[in-house]
């Protein structure tokens, strides 16, 4: 794989994570303000941000496991530190829903 080629798929990692992480910030906004519902269908556009993220992943490791050389370049890694970042922060986005959810069921 040539350095363009890894540089697009790092930047589509970082596009697809980039828009999850502000639509869970969204969905924070929408937890406060205790429409969980919408905070629910946010995280959900989130995963399906991060899914999208994660095919572009995919396809990296499957080339890679097929045999091709694949040079790291100091922004992929940047990709994937955003992207694990991005993922652990949905995680706790839904922890924090069903925290939110339980508080003002009392």
């Amino acid at each position: 794989m040539g350095s363009e080629a890894l540089q697009v798929t790092a930047f589509e990692i970082i596009l697809h994570s980039g828009d999850a992480r502000a639509v869970i910030h969204q969905a924070f906004a929408a937890m406060r303000e205790q429409a969980f519902a919408t905070a629910e269908e946010q995280l959900i556009e989130a995963n399906e941000k991060i899914l999208q993220a994660h095919k572009s992943q995919t396809q990296l490791l499957k080339e890679y496991a097929n045999g091709t050389k694949i040079e790291m370049e100091i922004i992929m890694v940047h990709a994937q530190d955003h992207l694990m970042t991005t993922m652990t922060l949905l995680e706790v986005a839904q922890e924090m829903k069903f925290l939110y959810q339980h508080r003002y069921a009392e």
